[in-house]
C-alpha cells in the first residue's frame, strides 16, 4: 500500500511494482500533515488489511532556513510537517503494531538530527524530535515483538535536493533504498546510517567541543 499525495507519482511507482511481481498494490492519496481524522482513518486501513507487516515513514521536505528565522508561519508549517504529523503518525501506528504485537516500524531520519548546525537546524530538530520519538518506541516495543528502526541517510540526490551542488559524500536514493530493505530484511530494531561511512562522521560531529564546533561551519 503507498501512501501519497501526488497520485500520478504513486502510480507510476504501483506500475512499476506489479512488473516486478507484485500481486496486489493500492494507492491512497492523501496528505498525512492532515492528522484531525488520522485515528478513524488507521482504524480502517488496519481492518481492510487485518493488520500490517511493515510501515515505513518517510515524510518531510528541506525548507529554507532562513525564511524560518524572519517568517514565523512558514516555520510553523515546516515544523508541523516534519515534526508534529510524523510524530502523530508514528504514534498511531505504534499502538497498533504493540497491539498484535509483530511487525517493523520504519522511519526516514536524518544525519541533520544528531547535532543543530546554523546551515539547517530547524530541518535538523525536526528529525532530531523524530529520532527521540523512535528510540523511546523502540524501548517500549521491543518486549512485544516489534522491531522499530531509524534510517539516518545524509546528502541524497532526489528532487528535494536537485539545486544542491553534489559531491563525494553524495549517495543516490537507490543506494538509501538497498539499505533500508537490507537491514528490514535482517529484522533489527535501531539506528542505520546509509550510506554506512555517515557513522563514523556522525559520532564525529556530536563529538566535536563547543568551542571547536562554533567556529567550523559546515
Amino acid at each position: 500500500m503507498l501512501v501519497g499525495r501526488d497520485a500520478s507519482r504513486l502510480e507510476r511507482i504501483a506500475a512499476d511494482l506489479r512488473i516486478r511481481g507484485a500481486t496486489e498494490v493500492r494507492c491512497v492519496v492523501r496528505d498525512l500533515s492532515h492528522v484531525n481524522d488520522l485515528q478513524p482513518w488507521m482504524d480502517a486501513l488496519w481492518s481492510e488489511w487485518n493488520g500490517l507487516d511493515l510501515c515505513l515513514v518517510a515524510q518531510g521536505t528541506l525548507p529554507d532556513t532562513k525564511r524560518c528565522e524572519s517568517d514565523i508561519d512558514y516555520a510553523k508549517s515546516v515544523l508541523e510537517l516534519n515534526a508534529d504529523a510524523c510524530l502523530l503518525l508514528l504514534l498511531a501506528l505504534a499502538a497498533r503494531f504493540e497491539a498484535q504485537a509483530s511487525g517493523q516500524l520504519l522511519a526516514l531520519g536524518s544525519v541533520a538530527g544528531d547535532r543543530g548546525r546554523a546551515g539547517n537546524y530547524v530541518y535538523g530538530a525536526a528529525k532530531a524530535a523524530l529520532a527521540t520519538l523512535m528510540s523511546g518506541l523502540e524501548q517500549r516495543l521491543a518486549p512485544r515483538g516489534v522491531q522499530v528502526l531509524t534510517i539516518k541517510p545524509g546528502w541524497v540526490d532526489t528532487p528535494m535536493t536537485a539545486a544542491f551542488r553534489k559531491g563525494p559524500l553524495w549517495a543516490s536514493a537507490e543506494k538509501v533504498a538497498r539499505d533500508i530493505v537490507r537491514t528490514s530484511l535482517r529484522g533489527r530494531s535501531g539506528v542505520v546510517y546509509s550510506p554506512a561511512f555517515w557513522r563514523p562522521i556522525a559520532w564525529v560531529v556530536r563529538m566535536l567541543p563547543g568551542w571547536l564546533f562554533r567556529r567550523w561551519r559546515f
